[in-house]
């Protein structure tokens, strides 16, 4: 295909079904404004992180759509294989995204003794759901997707990814991560893992109190919650709201900790873990092992980034970074 044709695609998943355009990298770029940079090139460019952009080559376009809540976009990349993109912003590769994946599932997950029943919010992709699947206590997993665009796309380009739906304790709900949380009973959940893009658009709510209290109410006593919490070097004015906020609602243990992700904005991303009052939870230091029990699920593939040494090291922070959300904690 040259770049001056188009071939119409037509992506079917469940009963949805969506025509897209397969497009070359030069045509997009001249059509819709991809890269603001140079032809040939994607650069992510936003208002949460002015003055800088991150780019990645451009090999093809395989899907553009737009959902009711947001654009999305897949594209093959030259160095990181392929890429989804909401609204603009890189969600993930196929090449780090395990480092964001294993740490914002294992990191809670492997605090606890025996989790049973765990709830995904966002995380429409499957990649943390895979994750979840390899523990052997699980016994229910329950995710809130928003956007079915998401699960349908992550489906047809990511399967590596999207494995975690295959697996027979998943259930899926479409719809409003919020509202579901507050029609959830009391104390049904273990865990909570919240996987949310950056607080602007749909995701917004998931970075606020009343989600958060909800948040608290559905897991059951010494539960806990890990939720995406932003880049150190980008958003400490962010981090500072939701280690506030958090200090407020859950009364065991609030921590914060990070991890490398090379195609996120200044290349790192931080989760917040947080445990309801109950029994005493140290996340810095795991009860369970998974990168060395044979128990665990292993059809997935074995780990790529996550360990317990790498576990523990999460959670040493840098020092201007330690006294702001230990000053925080401290209030």
């Amino acid at each position: 295909m040259d770049g001056k044709e188009t071939a119409a695609k037509r992506l079917k998943a469940e009963d949805v079904e969506v025509t897209v355009e397969e497009v070359t990298a030069e045509e997009s770029v001249a059509n819709n404004g991809i890269s603001a940079v140079m032809p040939g090139w994607f650069s992510e460019i936003s208002p949460m992180w002015p003055g800088e952009a991150h780019s990645l080559k451009v090999e093809k376009i395989l899907f553009q759509g737009k959902s009711d809540y947001q654009n999305v976009l897949v594209f093959q990349s030259m160095t990181y294989g392929k890429v989804l993109v909401l609204d603009g912003v890189i969600q993930l590769t196929e090449r780090d995204e395990c480092a964001y994946q294993e740490m914002i599932t294992h990191l809670p997950l492997c605090s606890i003794p025996n989790p049973k029943k765990v709830l995904v919010i966002g995380g429409g992709d499957g990649g943390v759901l895979r994750e979840v699947s390899r523990h052997p206590s699980v016994e229910q997993i329950d995710i809130c997707e928003i956007d079915k665009m998401v699960v349908d796309v992550s489906k047809q380009f990511f399967s590596d990814v999207a494995i975690g739906y295959e697996d027979s304790r998943v259930t899926l709900h479409i719809g409003d991560g919020v509202a579901f949380l507050k029609n959830a009973t009391e104390g049904t959940y273990d865990a909570i893992i919240v996987d949310s893009s950056d607080p602007i658009g749909p995701a917004q709510e998931l970075f606020e109190k009343p989600f958060f209290e909800s948040v608290a109410r559905a897991l059951r006593p010494g539960g806990v919650v890990c939720t995406q919490a932003e880049s150190i070097w980008l958003h400490m004015h962010i981090i500072e709201d939701i280690v506030s906020n958090c200090r407020q609602i859950f009364k065991g243990s609030v921590n914060y900790a990070w991890t490398t992700v090379p195609t996120y904005p200044s290349g790192v991303i931080g989760f917040m873990l947080c445990s309801t009052e109950g029994p005493a939870v140290d996340f810095q230091h795991p009860v369970f092992n998974i990168d060395e029990d044979e128990s665990s699920n292993k059809s997935n593939g074995p780990l790529k980034f996550y360990n317990s040494e790498i576990h523990s090291a999460a959670f040493c922070l840098p020092s201007f970074a330690k006294r702001v959300i230990e000053s925080k904690l401290a209030n």
